[in-house]
């Protein structure tokens, strides 16, 4: 007999219209995940000028300020927008990345 799966919303299953899910047997149903996979973090500059590489943070890694400041703008993000713009650019960011040492750092380094 035939047993509905555990959590039918999520389920998926590729069929002619007129075709009721109850008529088709488990084995071709497509289950998808209950909960997401693996987060992935990447920053990106953008210009009209072009873009920098994708870069990645490793997993695990804790954001915090000075992870930010010290890896990916100054080792990372800042060298990668100098080789597509040089020395002018305009750095915006969104407001979550605030912190004092953020803005000291970018007024001495911008």
């Amino acid at each position: 007999m035939w047993q509905h799966p555990k959590n039918a919303q999520n389920d998926r299953l590729y069929a002619p219209a007129a075709m009721k899910k109850r008529d088709v047997t488990a084995e071709r149903l497509l289950h998808t995940r209950a909960t997401f996979c693996q987060s992935l973090m990447v920053s990106v500059g953008v210009s009209n000028l072009g873009c920098t590489h994708l870069i990645f943070v490793n997993p695990g890694v804790k954001i915090n300020g000075c992870y930010y400041c010290e890896v990916l703008l100054s080792q990372q993000l800042l060298p990668a927008i100098r080789q597509v713009s040089g020395d002018f650019f305009v750095f915006r960011q969104d407001s979550a990345h605030r912190a004092r040492e953020t803005i000291k750092l970018l007024q001495r380094e911008t």
